[in-house]
């Protein structure tokens, strides 16, 4: 059978078509470096959501070398963190599940794209190779305001990536002659312990130093004893630095006459 040119060409261009379409599907669906969607997260209650380890505090933990976890809680109209950030060239687990009605996960520019389903957990693990920001999405409808349903991830340089957060305890004011504490709660999200130096800057001549060590994944209490006769009555403004955070507030020395709330 003699096939004109003019076909030869349309059949050839035809096939060029169909192989490239099946490549970009393909590719599409696996060559990001994304696994598709798994669905072994298992099963929770959503009206004790809270009492589970991994939701009661969601956010991201680390749990390997280059290896993360994120757990994620939907509910209208909002994602808990609605907020998220790993380092590059990490691998990134995420467990979503929904306090309320059927959701979405979806993570523009890549193919995460699950439901959340009340009652189980969606689970999903990305490969994320260079620092950018990604919006998160909600695709199911949920309600009047699911419009406004966003989230934010953030990939960011490994050096500028870490989970250790502060949390400080003092008072607002002392009597001059007392001592006061200021109490810094160090916790420590990664894998492995975090050997660092906590500093306590107070007024204009008060620097006080303590080594600590905050075990993987869990936390350290550094007490600062402040000598108020030092300071002398007025305000000061003290920071208190821990591997590059920081907390700070300003204590109130008064006379005893004047009363306050200072420790004894």
């Amino acid at each position: 059978m003699n096939i004109h040119t003019y076909e030869k060409t349309w059949l050839a261009v035809s096939m060029v078509l169909i192989v490239g379409f099946i490549a970009t599907v393909t590719y599409g669906a696996v060559g990001p470096g994304i696994a598709m969607i798994d669905d072994d997260g298992g099963s929770i209650d959503p009206d004790t959501i809270n009492d589970d380890e991994r939701f009661n505090d969601p956010g991201v933990t680390h749990v390997g070398e280059n290896e993360y976890e994120a757990a994620v809680v939907a509910q209208a109209w909002t994602y808990t963190p609605s907020e998220i950030t790993v380092p590059a060239n990490s691998t990134v687990t995420f467990y979503v599940t929904s306090r309320d009605v059927t959701h979405s996960f979806t993570v523009a520019g890549t193919n995460v794209n699950t439901m959340v389903v009340p009652g189980q957990i969606s689970e999903m693990t990305v490969e994320f190779d260079e620092p950018g920001e990604y919006g998160i999405l909600c695709n199911e409808y949920c309600g009047a305001y699911h419009h406004t349903m966003e989230g934010k991830l953030n990939v960011v340089p490994q050096d500028e990536f870490d989970l250790t957060e502060l949390s400080t305890d003092a008072s607002d004011e002392a009597q001059l002659g007392n001592q006061t504490t200021i109490n810094t709660t160090v916790s420590n999200d990664m894998n492995y312990d975090l050997e660092t130096t906590a500093t306590l800057e107070i007024g204009d001549q008060q620097s006080l130093e303590q080594d600590v060590t905050v075990p993987a994944h869990g936390s350290e209490t550094v007490e600062f004893a402040v000598d108020t006769t030092d300071l002398g009555t007025g305000d000061h403004d003290w920071t208190v630095t821990v591997d590059g955070h920081e907390e700070s507030d300003t204590l109130t020395v008064t006379n005893a006459t004047e009363g306050g709330d200072g420790d004894a």
